[in-house]
């Protein structure tokens, strides 16, 4: 059973603030045409924390999302948290919010400061990037107000990360954005590809959206950028495509949903209460239930959750056959469509081959030098535990973690040929 790690939550719904070309989150308001303002109740947030915190058994983490969650005003996030530390005694509890800052202030910050929220700020980069598209109501850019807002976050102590939007435009300017982020100090970075439909044909990519072929150029300049900024053989800057990819180089589950083998680890609840399988499919079709009436662990569980992350792992020949599918896992099941020679394909299927065939190999230099530091840690992890001052009995378990009795490992002569080699690594 998939335990419960992870929550997305639309207090606000699609409600937003700003009026912004691309975003696909605003025309969710047609499912849920009862109401003009769409507001979670306080019964339901009960609801959705209580269901939350009792079934959860590791670290859980709340997302909070939109349209504009701050909408929502800061009242109802300190209801939120009274709420977590009524039913969490005892857990582990983090909070992320995704905004774009506009209603943020000095009583915000200080409440996300105290509280560990990690803020996801939507900014696109420099002026003329960011105000392509991201417009208030009445018309105007947005970007000295987020700026201003990112300013303010940064001075308060207050986590923060940027979600910049690639677009036909800014898929042209990687280095102008990775420079302008951080330079503001901003130095975890988010980038996601935009792909819609065109309002006035379904059947065809939105005008907005970037091009496969600039956008494998924008991830492999951007690549570039993030390596030069290596120091030590540490990277000073993170970007989460590429953190994501490099745990797939090591063998480990990346944290990001996209290059996992299957969808529906995780669900979503609107303002209302009903629940969908991911934020990229709110649709009528693909309901799993409503919170008041269900329970989240059942949802999170059931076959229609099972069904919708399969279909992530139905993939076409082509993806079978390919050298990166490890890597990429077909990407995105949103992305399947609009491809002119495979409509079954990723869009961005060339983008990834473009940017795996140049950082493939750098990627695997990383890997190599990340498991020898591993090893070595665990070396000295092993040589702290053996040099303790407390006798290890002979036919005890050996403290490397081996398996073996204490005598037949590193309590037999071999100890002496081994430790010289642990001093000098």
């Amino acid at each position: 059973m998939k335990p419960l790690t992870s929550i997305l939550i639309k207090p606000a719904g699609p409600d937003c603030n700003m009026s912004c070309n691309y975003c696909f989150y605003q025309k969710k308001s047609k499912i849920f045409p009862e109401t003009s303002i769409h507001r979670i109740s306080i019964d339901i947030l009960e609801e959705t924390i209580r269901q939350v915190l009792e079934e959860a058994k590791t670290p859980v983490s709340f997302n909070w999302q939109g349209g504009e969650p701050t909408l929502m005003g800061l009242s109802f996030f300190q209801k939120a948290i009274d709420l977590q530390k009524k039913y969490g005694v005892g857990k582990t509890v983090g909070n992320t919010l995704q905004t774009n800052g506009l209603l943020l202030n000095r009583e915000w910050a200080a409440f996300l400061k105290e509280n560990q929220f990690l803020v996801g700020l939507s900014l696109d980069g420099p002026e003329h990037i960011h105000n392509r598209y991201r417009f208030l109501k009445g018309g105007k850019g947005s970007w000295s107000h987020v700026v201003d807002k990112a300013k303010l976050l940064l001075d308060c102590g207050v986590a923060v990360n940027t979600l910049t939007v690639v677009n036909d435009y800014s898929v042209h300017f990687p280095e102008e954005i990775y420079v302008f982020h951080k330079n503001l100090g901003l130095t975890y970075m988010q980038f996601i590809h935009c792909l819609e439909p065109d309002p006035s044909n379904p059947d065809k990519e939105a005008y907005f959206c970037p091009s496969p072929e600039a956008y494998g150029e924008f991830l492999i300049k951007l690549f570039n950028l993030w390596m030069e900024d290596f120091k030590y053989h540490r990277a000073t800057t993170s970007v989460r495509f590429f953190d994501s990819i490099f745990y797939t180089y090591v063998g480990l589950e990346p944290p990001e949903c996209t290059f996992l083998p299957e969808c529906g680890i995780y669900v979503v609840v609107e303002h209302n209460g009903d629940v969908y399988p991911c934020d990229f499919f709110v649709e009528p079709r693909l309901k799993l239930g409503n919170i008041m009436e269900k329970k989240l662990i059942i949802m999170l569980n059931s076959n229609s959750q099972e069904t919708f992350g399969k279909l992530k792992s139905a993939l076409p020949k082509a993806c079978l056959s390919c050298r990166w599918l490890y890597h990429c896992q077909g990407g995105c099941p949103k992305d399947r469509r609009y491809n002119p020679t495979d409509p079954e394909v990723n869009y961005f299927c060339d983008s990834f081959k473009m940017f795996f065939e140049r950082a493939d190999s750098r990627m695997k230099q990383l890997a190599i030098r990340w498991k020898q530091e591993q090893e070595m840690a665990s070396k000295e992890r092993y040589w702290r535990n053996v040099s303790q001052p407390k006798k290890i009995g002979r036919n005890e378990p050996c403290p490397c973690g081996s398996g073996l009795k204490y005598k037949n490992c590193c309590g037999s002569n071999r100890l002496v040929e081994f430790v010289p080699k642990l001093r000098d690594g």
